[in-house]
């Protein structure tokens, strides 16, 4: 008889929907049994007994209102089998009640960044409660680099016993285009940074307002995260020096349409620093880094030379940079770290390697 578990899904947005069809078409010989899934904030399609719910109506399937989050965990830990939550969202009230969840058995399968990057104190509850005898798994992949494999990969170098010394970055797809675009290794390249910023808002590399990836804070979210796997008891986001890309007199413009439209009156500043940095052969990036020999942590405007890595890269790819006692010649992940299909399957890959320990 195959092994099985229960899964629940929390959000069917952009993430969500692309999670719901790469999990529709899996091929495994461990059964994923949906039996929650909230459509919405409002409505979730799941029945008293457990009964799967069909992937393929799940959109006009007749809903229930989603249950609160206590009653949800109480609700999934009172089933037969184990199951494993999957939250596909980036609500910080569903990322603070991952402790409750874990403690009642219920493993977690997450993009959610906000669970692993807000106050420690969360940090800690949520692995301490998994390490309880019964605690459920806690995997979250996707929280860094959409499906690269970094946390991963990390994690196991200093489970292990390898000491990170530096950890360094593009985190950001959004951030990645923009100054891929912007400063490069072409004399002729006159592109403006309110442009390129116009451009990628077009092509929906950002958020409907620009601001929340200029801030700088979405990399800050991440650079917690692996400083803290790394060892560094970093308090929050904001406990650190982040450069924000924002004008300090457009900070407080209400609109996104008003800012788009005064950010060409700021781009002398940003000009500059791409025209000396091309002046010394070098171009901008901007970056995340982890200093565990200095205990320091940073985001912000890079210089490289045209030669680096960071300077080669393409479009809106991540690219991250570890250097361990094992690796003095820095361990070098690259590729696609944002967007929905490869979020999606990193989200997969971890609700596999869940089910594989948990399956019965």
């Amino acid at each position: 008889m195959a092994k099985s578990v229960n899964v629940a899904i929390i959000g069917s947005g952009v993430v969500g929907s692309a999670f719901i069809n790469q999990l529709k078409n899996l091929k495994s010989p461990i059964d994923f049994k949906v039996v929650y899934l909230a459509r919405s904030s409002k409505e979730a399609v799941f029945s008293k007994d457990y009964s799967p719910v069909d992937l393929s109506t799940y959109k006009s399937a007749t809903s229930n209102p989603v249950l609160p989050l206590a009653e949800l965990a109480d609700y999934l830990s009172a089933a037969a089998r184990p199951t494993i939550l999957i939250d596909n969202t980036s609500n910080e009230s569903i990322a603070n009640f991952y402790p409750t969840f874990i403690k009642s058995g219920i493993s977690i399968a997450t993009p959610n960044k906000k669970a692993f990057s807000s106050d420690i104190t969360t940090w800690n509850d949520i692995f301490s409660s998994s390490a309880q005898p019964h605690g459920g798994l806690v995997y979250h992949e996707a929280t860094v680099g959409a499906g690269l494999p970094i946390i991963g990969p990390l994690t196991d170098l200093v489970l292990t016993g390898d000491k990170v010394d530096k950890i360094e970055g593009i985190f950001s797809g959004t951030l990645s285009y923009i100054f891929n675009e912007f400063s490069t290794t072409d004399a002729s390249n006159n592109t403006k940074f309110s442009d390129v910023v116009k451009v990628a808002k077009s092509l929906g590399y950002t958020e409907p307002d620009p601001r929340d990836d200029l801030n700088g804070l979405d990399v800050a979210r991440k650079v917690t995260i692996l400083a803290r796997i790394s060892g560094l008891k970093v308090e929050s986001p904001t406990s650190f020096p982040v450069e924000s890309l924002i004008p300090k007199p457009l900070e407080s413009i209400q609109s996104a349409e008003e800012f788009l439209q005064k950010l060409p009156d700021f781009d002398a500043d940003i000009q500059k620093l791409k025209d000396d940095a091309f002046a010394d052969n070098k171009v901008l990036r901007f970056v995340g880094s982890v200093d565990i020999k200095t205990n320091q942590v940073k985001v912000g405007i890079g210089k490289y030379g045209f030669d680096h890595p960071f300077a080669s890269l393409k479009g809106s790819d991540n690219v991250v940079s570890i250097k361990t006692e094992r690796y003095p010649n820095p361990l070098v992940i690259q590729g696609a770290g944002a967007g929905a299909e490869v979020t999606a399957h990193g989200v997969l890959a971890d609700a596999i390697k869940v089910a594989q320990r948990i399956a019965n």
